[in-house]
């Protein structure tokens, strides 16, 4: 079956373009020109991945990324600016994105991320499926995480989290113990491997302490192993 693939962009030479090129790759295409339409078909429409213009009229395509993420709609999203901006690519990493592609672009660069993020999120899908049927419950400590259910809890109190600090945490705690890197951790749970945003691992690892209503400078959980990344420990007694 043919992947389907959402357009939302405004600008009817660069739809034509994708539209043709992606038809050709063996891609469905449906597209919008405004972002509340974008976000309408991709709630309706459930393709298999977005392209994602950041400039658009009635609803912007961070607010677009924004509000799917909030209503948990996770298809992988790639967006696609007219700047080079560091901080317009953290910022949507953190609401959700999974790549940035700066205009202009070649058409065959955009396939080729789009099957690469597919790749990614077809394996990061699988992780997860293997971590939540052998576990139906992880206990570190005082923290328990039910993958099944999506939840966590610290201390015997119930905490919210976002998706993105629920995998963030899942993943640190299976691998508990082993020293992980800003760049392995964007890359497994962002699906993303630009070294310049792994500010977005530092901002998740601080949200994270906080409401488990840690010492961001002192956690007993969440080791900082300065230089390289993040370790998640048994606290000691």
């Amino acid at each position: 079956m043919k992947k389907k693939i959402l357009v939302i962009d405004d600008e009817p030479s660069i739809v034509m373009l994708l539209q043709y090129n992606l038809s050709q790759a063996g891609f469905e295409v449906i597209t919008a020109m405004d972002g509340e339409e974008g976000k309408r078909l991709a709630e309706t429409e459930f393709p298999d991945f977005i392209l994602l213009d950041l400039m658009l009229p009635k609803l912007d395509g961070m607010e677009v990324c924004k509000q799917l993420r909030q209503n948990k709609i996770m298809t992988p999203i790639l967006m696609i600016t007219a700047k080079d901006d560091v901080l317009d690519r953290i910022l949507g990493l953190e609401l959700g994105a999974d790549d940035f592609m700066v205009k202009p672009f070649s058409p065959r660069e955009v396939i080729a991320r789009i099957k690469a993020i597919l790749r990614r999120n077809e394996l990061q899908t699988e992780s997860i499926n293997e971590i939540i049927s052998e576990e139906t419950k992880m206990e570190i400590g005082d923290l328990i995480l039910f993958p099944l259910k999506f939840e966590t809890y610290f201390n015997g109190n119930l905490i919210e989290l976002t998706l993105k600090e629920f995998e963030l945490l899942l993943y640190l705690s299976k691998n508990k113990g082993r020293v992980l890197s800003r760049e392995q951790l964007l890359n497994s749970v962002w699906r993303h491997d630009f070294a310049e945003d792994t500010r977005i691992v530092d901002v998740h690892i601080s949200r994270l302490r906080e409401k488990m209503n840690e010492d961001t400078k002192n956690s007993a959980y969440i080791k900082t192993i300065r230089g390289i990344g993040y370790k998640m420990e048994e606290p000691r007694c």
